[in-house]
């Protein structure tokens, strides 16, 4: 795991102690080095983690004095609560649009630009991963700035801030992008050839189906998490129930 992945896990162990009351609103967490040393981490790493769940609205960092758990409704940071299926059903009606719209005058040095990012969504290395997610952001972000409409610019960027820091969404998607990264680069590929073309239709055919393709693949993994689910339940069950069967 990276560095920067790395924070991000902190996060979610500090906001599930926070769920489950171990750090209850108004509370203090521990210093720097102590929660460093509780979950085996550096304390630049517990930093970066205390800077992006008080960017979340989840804590406040008094310098001099620690970090303080905000209250619980705070968590979200102002986001709505949406699932990934709702986010991605939104995306699908204003990425495709905005595709369509990027189509009719789009430049040569966006072009270039969304090569570079596709590039990058196909990289190796110890941080490809970030940079792919990143590089994944910035491609959906430039096709919707090339729309020429700022309100398109805007709802996107606000359904991309949804999907980077809404935990829920983001473990779905994640789950998806590990498991279908070569599905992820092709499908890119398609839209910024559309794009290139010039086609509108094209490209917002291609957007829409880059989109199908995800929840499709966000159902298969939602189901056999559940599957996943009901075999534990069952195995419990089994465990508990036959015990007492035995000699």
């Amino acid at each position: 795991m990276t560095g920067k992945r790395l924070y991000h896990s902190v996060a979610d162990q500090v906001l599930a102690m926070i769920d489950d009351g171990t750090f209850p609103p108004g509370s203090r967490l521990p210093g720097e080095r102590e929660l460093a040393d509780q979950l085996n981490v550096s304390r630049v790493t517990v930093r970066e983690a205390e800077i992006f769940l008080q960017a979340r609205g989840v804590i406040q960092v008094k310098t001099g004095s620690g970090a303080y758990v905000l209250d619980p409704s705070k968590h979200n940071g102002g986001l709505p609560s949406v699932t990934a299926f709702e986010l991605t059903e939104a995306r699908t009606l204003f990425e495709s649009e905005a595709a369509a719209l990027a189509a009719r005058d789009i430049s040569d040095d966006t072009l270039s630009c969304l090569e570079g990012y596709l590039e990058k969504m196909g990289g190796n290395g110890p941080d490809a991963e970030h940079e792919a997610e990143l590089a994944d952001r910035d491609f959906h972000l430039t096709i919707a700035s090339a729309s020429g409409n700022a309100a398109v610019r805007y709802v996107v960027e606000m359904l991309w801030r949804i999907r980077m820091e809404s935990k829920p969404v983001r473990k779905v998607y994640d789950s998806v992008c590990l498991e279908d990264s070569n599905a992820r680069e092709a499908e890119h590929r398609e839209i910024l050839d559309a794009l290139r073309a010039r086609d509108p239709a094209a490209a917002r055919i291609a957007m829409r189906e880059h989109f199908r393709r995800l929840i499709e693949a966000m159902l298969d993994v939602t189901e056999e998490q559940a599957l996943e689910e009901l075999r534990r339940k069952a195995t419990e069950s089994r465990e508990r129930f036959l015990t007492s069967f035995q000699l």
